[in-house]
């Protein structure tokens, strides 16, 4: 069953972490953990901040996910992913989908950070942000920081697009390997 919803209860602010002991729900998350994000593969729902909760009802598991961006075109496949992983798990879930609060590129876990850089794209780093607070351009330029190429580690780099493979990535070309690479953009 999947239903949409653009309100939430109150989830985490930031990336959820793991339960650490024997329950049952640690023997749940590790059934999600294998649910990685569709347009990167190296990356599970969690760390890439996509799955915000998974909250146990009278029903089942309710499994809360806020996508990238709204109109993400991986959604359907994230549901469909994560409700396989719950059917192959024996267990009743359905996912929920959450507009508020928007997703942010804080939710990316640190671990998620050197996966992405590791795979050739680089992850949204602090300097893109102000006090915790993320930038948001609403016309014309703003000051942008340096882009570590993820191939060489050179600062040396340029945006050539405001949008790279996908919508939640720019893309940048470093000026010192020549290599072409997404980044992550800051939300």
């Amino acid at each position: 069953m999947v239903i949409e919803q653009t309100i939430s209860p109150l989830l985490p602010t930031g990336p959820i972490e793991l339960p650490m002991d024997d329950s049952d729900e640690a023997a749940l998350w590790q059934s999600l953990e294998s649910v990685c994000d569709p347009e990167i593969p190296v990356l599970s729902l969690r760390e890439i901040g996509v799955l915000r909760a998974v909250i146990s009802t009278t029903a089942g598991w309710q499994l809360w996910i806020t996508p990238t961006y709204n109109g993400c075109p991986a959604l359907s496949q994230m549901k469909a992913d994560l409700l396989s992983a719950m059917q192959s798990a024996g267990k009743p879930a359905e996912v929920i989908t959450s507009l508020a609060p928007a997703w942010s590129s804080d939710w990316i876990t640190d671990v998620a950070k050197e996966k992405l850089r590791i795979y050739g794209i680089a992850p949204t780093h602090a300097s893109a942000q102000s006090n915790g607070i993320s930038l948001v351009r609403l016309a014309g330029k703003m000051h942008r920081a340096q882009v570590p190429c993820p191939q060489c580690g050179s600062s040396d780099t340029t945006e050539t697009s405001q949008f790279g493979s996908t919508a939640c990535k720019a893309m940048y070309k470093c000026l010192a390997c020549a290599e072409p690479f997404d980044y992550f953009k800051p939300y």
